[in-house]
Parts: structure tokens; C-alpha cells; sequence
């Protein structure tokens, strides 16, 4: 069954992409899709997808002849000049598109230096972002996006992780406990979103995915209020299946 899938996972989904503008790239005059389907490997429908997510993400662009060539938002995550820059803003218009696609609040976190951080975010008037009333750097076995990350080290990070970081009950649903926790993050599929059923705080649930390009450790992730809950494992598939453009924007 994992293999059914496994094309169209975020990942193989950034990876496809990456094929695809590499071989856009190579033609500076332009190329027709016919002709990427031919030096990518790609089918019709697949390089279709693709091209559909490029030209929304301006990596790509459709002349008048039908040619493709790179577009502008290629050329400035490209670029060594104001790259940083130019990354947090594709990453925050791609975020902000989320946060309206699927109805929630949307992040990006990474595990840096051995800590939970939360580097950008998209919420709204009826998109609130979550209350962090106890510092994420603390509570990674309470949230979807700790859990996340934590699912995305060797045992030896995990333990780590939870050596530096004491347990502590944030809510009635929070794990504490280190075996137990440890083991459910041992058998976390790294395809199935982790989800955060009120165990970080009373009143709202999140769900987080995994973003990991090249050695850096990261997710994507999504809140609710509780009275959205019937929602959540509808718009964490959303999410998983939008991560695409993420990842891409971080590879490049």
C-alpha cells in the first residue's frame, strides 16, 4: 500500500517539480511540456499536476508560443542576493494561500539547534493562531508540531530531546510518560499527519506534517478551534497534500 502512494507524497511531489525546472532550466529559449515529458520521464496527467503548480508558484512560465521558460520566482530564490528574503516572502504568500484553502491557522517550524521553533505563520479574524501559553520550545510532547519534528530525529535525538525537557501535564490528554510517547512516535507512519487532540491546550487541536529538505528537520501544521475538531483530519490531508510547494521553495 505504501507504494501506491508513494508518487504523490509532498516529497516525491518537490522531487518531480525539481525534475521538471531542471529540465525548463536547461532551455533558455524555452520548452514545450511535450519535450519535458520526454527528458523528465514524467506522464501526461502527472506533468500536468506539475505544471499547473509551477505557473501558479511563478516558478514557470508559459510564453505566447506555447514554450515554457522559468519565471520570476525562480529566478529570485535562485538568486544569492536577498534570497533569505525573498524565501520568507514566497514561504508566507504560500502560507497565507493555506490558511485560506483549508480554514485554519497554518506554520512552518523547524528543529533548530535542538529546539522547536516556529518560524512563520499565517492566521486570520476566524483563523486564530494557537495561545502559546507554555513556550513550544517545551512542550514538543504535547503538540502536533513538537510530535512532528520528534518523529523526524533518531531515538537517540528523541531522547535527547526529552532528557533537556521535562514532561509536564499541560492539559488531561498530555502523554508524560516517555516510553509511552517515545513508542507512538517510533510507530508514526511519516505519511500520516500528527495530531494534536487537545493535549497542548484545552480548546483546540492541530495536526503537523512532515517538511524535511535535505538535513533540515521540519514541519507544516495546522490549528482549530475544538468546535472545528470534525474538521481537522479532513484539512490535515489537505494540508499533507499542499505541502508540495513548501517543500519545493526550500530545496530550490
Amino acid at each position: 500500500m505504501a507504494l501506491q502512494h508513494k508518487p504523490t507524497t509532498p516529497h516525491h511531489s518537490a522531487q518531480d517539480a525539481l525534475r521538471v525546472l531542471e529540465t525548463v532550466s536547461r532551455h533558455t529559449c524555452g520548452v514545450t511540456d511535450t519535450e519535458i515529458a520526454r527528458q523528465s520521464g514524467l506522464g501526461p496527467e502527472r506533468l500536468t499536476t506539475l505544471l499547473r503548480m509551477l505557473r501558479r508558484e511563478g516558478y514557470v512560465e508559459q510564453s505566447a508560443d506555447v514554450a515554457y521558460v522559468t519565471g520570476e520566482a525562480l529566478a529570485r530564490l535562485g538568486s544569492a542576493q536577498g534570497r533569505e528574503q525573498a524565501l520568507h516572502e514566497k514561504l508566507q504568500r504560500t502560507l497565507d494561500r493555506l490558511r485560506d484553502s483549508v480554514g485554519a491557522a497554518v506554520y512552518i517550524s523547524r528543529y533548530v539547534d535542538g529546539e522547536v521553533s516556529v518560524t512563520q505563520y499565517a492566521d486570520g479574524p476566524t483563523t486564530p493562531k494557537v495561545n502559546e501559553w507554555v513556550d513550544f520550545r517545551f512542550s514538543a510532547h504535547a503538540t502536533a508540531v513538537g510530535k512532528s519534528l520528534l518523529t523526524q530525529l533518531d531515538h537517540a535525538g528523541r531522547r535527547d530531546h526529552l532528557a533537556r525537557h521535562k514532561m509536564a501535564r499541560l492539559t488531561s490528554r498530555t502523554i508524560t510518560s516517555d516510553k509511552l510517547l517515545l513508542s507512538r512516535l517510533e510507530s508514526q507512519p511519516a505519511t500520516v499527519p500528527v495530531l494534536d487532540l487537545q493535549e497542548y491546550a484545552v480548546g483546540t487541536v492541530c495536526a503537523a506534517v512532515p517538511i524535511t529538505a535535505g538535513s533540515a528537520v521540519g514541519c507544516l501544521a495546522l490549528s482549530l478551534p475544538v468546535e472545528h475538531a470534525h474538521r481537522l483530519r479532513r484539512a490535515a490531508d489537505e494540508l499533507n497534500r499542499s505541502a508540495a510547494p513548501v517543500l519545493l521553495s526550500l530545496a530550490i
